[in-house]
């Protein structure tokens, strides 16, 4: 007679505790990994050499546009996708920006339907959040966890441009090289980041999905690359006097520590040492804030600001001026 030990007692209408949780993960794994390609992408090194860049990319339009990572295509024009049904294309590029490391590609052959780009503001920290990608070549990989942090920044650069990408996802959902421009959904298939990057020890980033990026989505999608407006300073957070802080309201300002010589700044007749307060009539209380309004319609249009000088309000006019394209 063999001993069998008793298995686990089941009551009508209740579940397991992962129960629930699987079914949500396989649910958003089932509906967003046909809609998530691994690509391809040729690269030339210095020595004349080929050699070939892995990563994802998730098809948001019905006509075939998908959107990935700019340093995952890097300038490459053209490349491979592959879906998980096996279905293989070509694709080519129709803009990169690596300042906000956003790619849009278009597929040169059929597509599966699009994922729904959901909202990137609502995410709370805690929430599953579920990743599908193509790490180490792995097709359609699935790993889920929660959002370990948000308001996160990731420096980017092109040229000598560097600008932060704020507002970054951070997550514990394991991601791997070849996961970056791949989808971060949340339970309900929504996908609210593009992975990005690795930051070791079990973390990893996402470009969010908010209306910035739709901004940058939109730009590369009619034009190809984005156009952006610089003053030409640099400025740290910096508090404001106790009296201003409590007739404004406002807690810090920025703090103007470098004025390149020539640029609008200077021409404004903003000087080091100034303190930032408002932009457009919007607080600046960090390097992000301005940033935020330095996309194309900022162009050649008076921008006011309003800066502490010593002990004096001072109201300036900058003209923002289109920041150079470097390769």
């Amino acid at each position: 007679m063999t001993d069998t030990l008793p298995g686990p007692e089941h009551t009508p209408g209740t579940e397991a505790p992962l129960d629930a949780y699987s079914r949500i993960v396989t649910s958003v794994a089932a509906a967003v990994t046909p809609r998530v390609a691994a690509l391809q992408v040729p690269r030339r090194g210095r020595d004349g050499w080929f050699s070939t860049a892995l990563g994802s990319a998730v098809v948001f339009t019905e006509d075939g546009f998908l959107l990935t990572n700019a340093h995952v295509v890097g300038h490459a024009d053209a490349g491979t996708l592959a879906f998980a049904d096996g279905t293989t294309a070509p694709f080519h590029t129709i803009g990169t920006d690596p300042l906000s490391d956003l790619a849009v590609l278009r597929a040169d052959g059929p597509t599966p339907s699009p994922v729904t780009l959901g909202e990137a503001t609502a995410l709370r920290v805690g929430q599953l959040v579920v990743a599908v990608g193509n790490p180490l070549g792995l097709a359609g990989t699935v790993t889920a966890g929660v959002v370990s942090a948000l308001g996160r920044s990731l420096p980017a650069r092109a040229g000598s441009a560097v600008r932060i990408i704020d507002d970054v996802i951070q997550t514990d959902a394991a991601l791997n090289p070849g996961n970056s421009g791949g989808a971060l959904t949340t339970a309900d298939g929504e996908v609210v980041g593009i992975t990005t990057a690795v930051a070791g020890n079990g973390l990893g980033l996402a470009v969010p999905i908010n209306a910035t990026s739709r901004r940058i989505i939109a730009a590369l999608l009619g034009d190809g690359r984005i156009r952006r407006a610089y003053l030409g300073l640099a400025g740290v957070p910096a508090p404001l006097p106790p009296v201003l802080r409590e007739r404004t309201g406002q807690r810090t300002g920025l703090r103007i520590v470098e004025v390149v010589p020539g640029a609008p700044a200077a021409r404004s007749g903003l000087c080091e040492g100034d303190l930032l307060l408002t932009a457009a009539a919007e607080p600046m209380g960090s390097a992000q804030s301005l940033q935020r309004l330095m996309l194309a319609d900022a162009i050649g249009r008076p921008l006011p600001l309003t800066v502490l000088r010593g002990e004096a309000l001072v109201d300036v006019i900058a003209v923002p001026a289109e920041l150079p394209v470097e390769d």
